[in-house]
């Protein structure tokens, strides 16, 4: 075999770091570009958030050359609201000065807020453990009682039931107990019988008293006993009611008339009761959780004004970002020291930065428009006049990838009048029409949604049902289609819909 060296051009594509850290930036949602900022300005000294309630540098600086002209003539005498507004701090001020006693309050800003600004005056609501032990220490509990209350509330799942068995809480509670040292104080008898199931009950019906009224329950029958037996005995129903849940499997089964026959109630009777049910939480731990862990905030807005349908980034989680000008006027062009490479290495990192993610807020807007175009019908009329739209269509309108348009879509949130919407949520594949057109499958499930809503409880309508109703209005859909998008949208089925009452 013999060795030769030649020379090859060819051309291959290849991923610059500016163009990786773009792509990064694109599918970042508006918490993590957040979280992506504060790290690049904690290790980058020469980027920097622009501070809103800042004058705009032109006019600060316009401002600055009249004082030093004025300054220069001898004739210059600062203003009241200028000194008042002054950032230079006074060396003799006393010891208690407040901020608020030296600068007046600014709006944070950039513009005219569109909305009042209310004082946040909301608390943070404990747990339900936490509420649970806080009405434990007003028990009277023994030492070793309080544990075993204290393993059981540890059981304790978000919904309020208990979600391990005694003989669990028994054993936390024996763990707790040998690794405080009190078995040597509770007497010689053997450790497995220092707790007995039996007290644990005890304990348990006790912690079932607490509120919310329906806690520490093992199932759903037992929390709404729980609840009925709280309420006041002369309450209407009440005993009938009892008499329901004790034959839950009926009740789930919706087998009305076994179940007339098992309680000895006629109509009126049992469909009070049953309403009586119907009021009683289901989860009592639910209320504890934190409402606002669900929270999204919006990157885009959309407005209709004047008719027309107006798309716009929310300003108040943009970034405003910039070069320090103080270090990148230290940079020089000739000087090759560590130094001054340090700068300027920093200062094109900044501003490589600071281009993609503005690219990034760019190409958001450009997709949110081209999808508010497609969607206007939806905008005006709701979730049935849904347009069927896939990313390539979105792509080809924008000169874009259909990766690019994934990545943007992907955990970015739209506001409209119709409510918060995630970008993919307008995105749907279609269905053939009678007439030859198109129709989204996002519409579909809205149709069969209305009419799941619109039916008569006592005859629902069944998948086969619903698809000719959709054949008939042009729709051709089969009965497993429907099915499947019933199921999409968590609708049970028709023998579990019927209600005879």
């Amino acid at each position: 075999m013999k060795l030769s060296m030649g020379m090859k051009v060819s051309t291959s594509l290849s991923l610059t770091p500016q163009l990786q850290q773009a792509i990064k930036l694109l599918q970042l949602s508006s918490l993590e570009l957040e979280q992506e900022i504060q790290a690049q300005l904690d290790s980058n000294p020469l980027l920097e958030m622009i501070d809103p309630s800042d004058e705009n540098p032109s006019v600060a600086e316009s401002k600055n050359t009249e004082t030093d002209a004025s300054a220069e003539s001898g004739d210059y005498e600062p203003s009241l609201t200028e000194q008042m507004q002054s950032n230079q701090l006074n060396d003799d001020l006393p010891v208690d000065t407040q901020w608020d006693d030296i600068f007046t309050h600014q709006s944070t800003a950039l513009a005219t807020p569109e909305f009042e600004e209310r004082e946040d005056n909301r608390t943070n609501q404990d747990s339900i453990w936490d509420h649970l032990r806080w009405q434990a220490n007003f028990a009277h509990f023994s030492p070793v009682d309080r544990l075993i209350a204290d393993c059981i509330i540890d059981g304790i799942d978000e919904r309020g039931y208990l979600s391990i068995g005694l003989d669990e809480v028994r054993e936390a509670a024996l763990q707790q107990l040998q690794s405080l040292g009190l078995l040597d104080h509770l007497g010689e008898q053997d450790i497995d019988s220092e707790i007995e199931t039996d007290e644990v009950d005890v304990v348990l019906k006790r912690v079932q008293n607490f509120e919310p009224t329906g806690v520490a329950a093992r199932s759903l029958q037992e929390c709404l006993l729980l609840q009925l037996k709280g309420l006041p005995e002369h309450t209407p129903c009440r005993s009938n009611a009892l008499k329901l849940l004790q034959h839950h499997e009926l009740l789930i089964a919706n087998d009305i008339n076994r179940l007339m026959r098992q309680t000895q109630l006629d109509q009126a009777a049992l469909k009070d009761a049953l309403n009586l049910i119907k009021c009683l939480d289901p989860y009592p731990g639910q209320k504890f959780a934190d409402a606002e862990r669900d929270h999204q905030v919006p990157d885009i807005i959309v407005r209709k004004k004047n008719q027309r349908w107006e798309v716009q980034l929310n300003t108040d989680i943009l970034p405003k970002l910039r070069v320090n000008p103080y270090y990148a006027g230290m940079i020089r062009r000739a000087d090759s020291s560590s130094d001054n490479q340090y700068l300027r290495l920093h200062m094109q990192e900044a501003r490589n930065f600071i281009k993609s993610v503005d690219e990034r807020h760019k190409t958001l807007l450009k997709v949110s428009s081209c999808i508010v175009e497609h969607q206007r019908d939806f905008l005006e009329h709701g979730p049935e006049a849904m347009k069927p739209l896939i990313l390539r269509d979105i792509a080809d309108e924008t000169d874009l990838h259909e990766s690019t348009v994934s990545r943007v879509t992907t955990q970015k949130f739209m506001l409209t009048p119709r409510g918060l919407f995630e970008l993919k949520y307008f995105f749907s594949s279609h269905v053939g029409t009678s007439s030859g057109g198109e129709c989204s499958s996002t519409a579909i499930r809205a149709m069969i949604k209305k009419m799941v809503q619109e039916e008569n409880a006592r005859k629902p309508l069944s998948d086969n049902a619903l698809a000719e109703k959709l054949q008939a209005e042009g729709i051709d859909v089969a009965r497993r289609t429907v099915a499947k998008y019933r199921e999409s949208l968590n609708i049970p089925s028709s023998s579990e819909r019927k209600r005879l009452l």
